[in-house]
């Protein structure tokens, strides 16, 4: 990271510097400082806590916050440190649950600004920290239609036919076509309450689909493959290309739009400044490697570790496969159960054009 330029994070619209501090034999932490406009010292801490209230108490101020268990370890820190580093910069007491349950973070202080300031500090090392953990769950809209199933296997069929003798090309990396699915994003729910929350912001999104959709099913027109890197020989993914079969940009304003509400909501992070859309068919995280046991390598490559296979002739000879057609009428938030992609789906949530 460059000292002078060190990079931003945004917490209840104020900007903060993250400043990575690297300790020996500690976990990497982080600290923040905050680089928002000049401001008053009250005014800026009563903005800190716009989405939190500060109590009043007989002994002083106390505020409390939701935060999933998991996250409890990176307020902690190795044997109590960071914990008590925030007890002592901003002279407050933070309480936490015990590691598993579900609760709320406690900070009490003799000073609302103390508690403010500790606020904000757990505030960054939670979004901070949240962003590092594995996703659990995606919205996304179903390919899996029974033409589109059919179309797929057949793809299946004639590329293992005429192109298994390409390096790295094998039935264990297609898709499951059950599974088949235009990913929108990921999301990252921590606990049960997460998970409600996102289930209701995308129950609210249904004025907003059926004035893109107008109510109706999308007709769409699955045709063609595409691979996501630049070296055709060397692909990881490669994906069904999905189209409104009118030419209209619907499905993407779509994709686009509640991709936007879930990330307003710091629900989701945004990886492109346009929605990717892409049904994934084969996938080298899908390989299985019947020489690698448990999770290491002692009997062959590790299992998480990925090899790329040669699409060109693939490219070639089924660059304009046409998969079929299906009419689109739902958005779904699924659980992703395996840590490798190749594990079940079930379905938290989902929301119909009509």
């Amino acid at each position: 990271m460059e000292v002078l330029r060190p990079q931003l994070v945004i917490i209840n619209g104020r900007q903060y510097r993250r400043n990575v501090i690297k300790e020996e034999q500690y976990e990497e932490e982080e600290e923040f400082s905050y680089v928002g406009p000049p401001e008053s010292e009250d005014l800026a801490e009563d903005e800190s806590c716009d989405t939190h209230s500060i109590e009043q108490t007989e002994k002083g101020f106390r505020c409390a916050i939701d935060v999933p268990s998991v996250l409890y370890k990176y307020i902690i820190g190795k044997k109590g440190e960071t914990r008590r580093r925030l007890e002592y910069d901003t002279k407050t007491n933070i309480s936490i649950p015990k590691q598993g349950v579900e609760g709320q973070i406690v900070i009490t202080g003799a000073h609302r600004a103390s508690v403010s300031s500790a606020l904000t500090r757990v505030e960054l090392l939670i979004d901070s920290f949240r962003k590092k953990q594995p996703f659990t769950h995606f919205l996304s809209l179903p390919l899996n239609d029974a033409k589109i199933q059919d179309g797929f296997l057949k793809f299946k069929d004639e590329v293992l036919e005429k192109c298994s003798q390409d390096h790295g090309v094998e039935a264990s990396i297609f898709q499951n076509p059950s599974k088949l699915h235009l990913t929108l994003g990921t999301l990252a729910l921590l606990n049960e309450a997460e998970v409600r929350k996102a289930c209701e912001q995308l129950q609210l999104c249904q004025d907003v689909i059926r004035e893109i959709t107008g109510g109706r099913p999308l007709e769409l027109e699955v045709r063609g493959v595409e691979y996501m890197n630049d070296d055709p020989a060397m692909v990881d993914v490669l994906y069904a290309k999905v189209n409104v079969k009118d030419g209209s940009d619907k499905l993407q304003v779509l994709a686009d739009r509640l991709v936007e509400h879930f990330v307003s909501l710091g629900l989701m992070v945004r990886e492109w400044d346009r929605v990717k859309l892409h049904g994934t068919v084969m996938n080298t995280l899908f390989r299985k490697d019947s020489t690698a046991e448990g999770s290491g390598s002692s009997g062959g490559k590790p299992v998480n570790a990925r090899e790329a296979f040669d699409a060109r002739n693939i490219l070639k000879t089924f660059g304009s496969y046409h998969f079929g057609d299906l009419e689109l009428n739902s958005v779904l938030l699924s659980q992703r159960f395996s840590s490798d992609c190749t594990g079940y789906y079930s379905t938290a949530g989902q929301i119909n054009f009509s």
